[in-house]
């Protein structure tokens, strides 16, 4: 019994100590993700990385398999990173020290050309390759047709112009590939700003190598072996634990993208989750949709993959399951080739890849698992890209030199949970509020563009017992002598964000021009506005619906937002049911408990009865 005893405090100690090993050794990769984030972040040139930190840095194993993320926008990283590595051991079996690949092809892993992909082997003194370290950055240019990384409008990819590289060694015994650095300054509009871009995310896989070859020589490289292979196996569990607190169940839960240039009649989608609770699996079919569309909205793979996971992630309300490998085990997601949100043939076009058909895939996921499991999932979050998130290019009189960037002026968007409000400035399902809203100060100063307003829209968020995030309002135009173009593709001008399990829609998207005598002019949801001196644009982006029933919202919640300015006073008695007492000139407002509870059985009995 003794020597049991023992054995047993052995084994529990054992158990201890990989546990704590496990943990410092995780903490330590993800710091290594985040050095990479900080470098490319404090030196990057073009305001969408430096400023809005539309950028991601992952590690991987030398099997391709995601290990480390830290702060990465999850539409960059959850599949794709993987595929673009296979690629590049496809293209080059043999890698040495030094080398450095450019990929951004979007039918060989990546998101859609924008993103530039930097990817580097981790080769150890012996020659063998034992991580690798990859760096995505959002392009300000990327040398398409027109001046903006979003080609909705393009039918193929010869309209859309980009540069596509597929695993081209930039780099060989980490010096730079002459022929690819001068393709890339000839065809970008702003080479000299591609070119601190490109030196920043290079500095950044370099620090990411650099790191890891230290912490290969401090614990060795076996032990770094054992801990992945330890670390994908805990976060396996952690993901069937997060399953099973779910029934199982299946549902079918259909969305669409509005009309745009070459689908005059929008884009239907189809989502059916299916989710076994007692194998701990969750699987997205995505198969019964249509073809690839002559548009740029098509889905790479990488996307189509990453958004159903989007929706998993979401809706399973547990932070605590780790984004990588070994959690992405117990998820199955069902494409076809050449479908529009599955695996797409080229020369289709994938250049808005990232953004509007992919939250029309990760919503509709999120909220069929608030249909099969009350008090989880969530409601849609609001469609994306109106003018305050475009893509603004033109001649500054400040310096007389060319510019091009994407701002992000705007953008909120939010859905309501089981148990929080909408994040207000999430921007997309996609991009999980990492991206930052600009400063208008900042804006100003690096670019010639003044922003006369910027205000939450009142009533356009998704009601519900928790609501989604209100619209935003943003108005913005070019200073004296300079004409600026502003290129958006917008999605949520006819289909709002839906709620879930009874929660209201959340507003529409809306772009309109100023004129010159003030008046305004509705714009197409995918546009290139031309604007003249004394000319703006206005945006409206649009609301995230709302989780549950509104008449279910607390009352001092719905007071709280009425006296903040976010709802109006009769949208809180005919929606929320909200009755109150007192007024500014005799006293606070108040919530009047009795009545408010009988205006909200009127409305609960109307909706019975509708």
């Amino acid at each position: 019994m003794k020597s049991e005893s023992l054995d047993d405090k052995k084994q529990a100690a054992g158990m201890t100590r990989t546990g704590v090993r496990m943990a410092i050794i995780s903490n330590r990769m993800e710091s290594i993700a985040r050095k990479m984030q900080n470098t490319l972040f404090r030196t990057a040139r073009s305001g969408v990385l430096n400023t809005a930190h539309d950028f991601s840095c992952v590690i991987l194993t030398a099997d391709c398999e995601l290990l480390a993320s830290a702060e990465s926008l999850p539409i960059h990283t959850l599949i794709g990173p993987d595929l673009m590595c296979q690629a590049v051991r496809k293209y080059h079996p043999e890698m040495k020290a030094g080398d450095c690949f450019l990929h951004n092809s979007p039918y060989e892993g990546d998101s859609h050309a924008a993103d530039h992909c930097l990817i580097v082997p981790v080769v150890d003194e012996d020659g063998v390759v034992r991580f690798f370290v990859l760096a995505k950055a959002h392009q300000a240019d990327c040398g398409n047709s027109k001046p903006t990384t979003y080609m909705g409008q393009a039918a193929d990819v010869y309209e859309e112009g980009a540069l596509i590289f597929s695993a081209a060694k930039i780099q060989s015994e980490y010096k730079d590939n002459q022929d690819l650095i001068r393709m890339c300054r000839t065809r970008i509009r702003v080479p000299e700003q591609w070119w601190g871009d490109y030196l920043a995310t290079l500095g950044a896989v370099r620090i990411g190598e650099r790191e890891l070859l230290q912490l290969g020589r401090e614990v060795g490289w076996e032990a770094l072996e054992d801990y992945a292979d330890g670390w994908f196996d805990y976060s396996e569990q952690k993901m069937i634990q997060a399953i099973q607190r779910l029934p199982s169940g299946k549902a079918t839960v259909h969305s669409a993208h509005d009309p745009f240039p070459g689908v005059p009649d929008g884009i239907p989608v189809k989502v059916t989750v299916n989710v076994d609770s007692v194998e701990g699996r969750i699987s997205v079919d995505l198969r019964d949709n249509v073809d690839c569309q002559p548009c740029g909205l098509n889905l790479s793979e990488g996307c189509a993959r990453t958004a159903a996971m989007i929706g998993i992630y979401n809706g399973l309300i547990d932070h605590g399951v780790p984004p990588n490998a070994g959690s992405f085990r117990r998820i199955q997601v069902d494409l076809r080739e050449n479908c529009v949100v599955g695996i797409p043939r080229h020369p289709y076009s994938c250049s808005v890849a990232t953004t509007n058909l992919a939250d029309r895939v990760s919503t509709p996921v999120q909220r069929a698992i608030a249909e099969i499991a009350p008090g989880f999932g969530m409601a849609e979050t609001g469609p994306i890209m109106p003018p305050a998130m475009g893509v603004i290019s033109g001649r500054d009189p400040r310096t007389g030199e060319a510019f091009v960037n994407q701002i992000f002026l705007g953008i909120t968007g939010g859905a309501g949970t089981p148990v929080t409000d909408g994040f207000l400035t999430i921007i997309h399902a996609g991009n999980a509020g990492l991206c930052r809203q600009d400063s208008i100060e900042v804006d100003e100063l690096h670019h010639p563009l003044f922003v006369s307003e910027r205000r939450l829209i009142p009533d356009t968020e998704g009601a519900g017992k928790f609501r989604g995030a209100p619209s935003i309002y943003a108005e913005f135009g070019p200073i004296e002598d300079c004409t600026m173009q502003v290129i958006y593709t917008a999605d949520g001008t006819v289909n709002p964000a839906l709620g879930a399990r009874s929660g209201g829609p959340g507003g529409n998207s809306k772009a309109f021009k100023r004129e010159l005598d003030g008046t305004l002019t509705s714009l197409p949801a995918c546009h290139g506005a031309m604007l003249e001196p004394g000319e703006f644009i206005v945006s409206h982006s649009a609301g995230g619906g709302g989780y549950g029933s509104p008449v279910e919202r607390d009352p001092e919640r719905v007071l709280s937002d009425l006296r903040e300015g976010l709802i109006t006073a009769e949208r809180a008695r005919t929606v929320y049911g909200l009755v109150t007492t007192g007024a500014d000139a005799v006293g606070p407002l108040a919530v009047d408990r009795s009545a408010t509870q009988a205006m909200r059985a009127s409305l609960k009995a109307q909706e019975r009865s509708a």
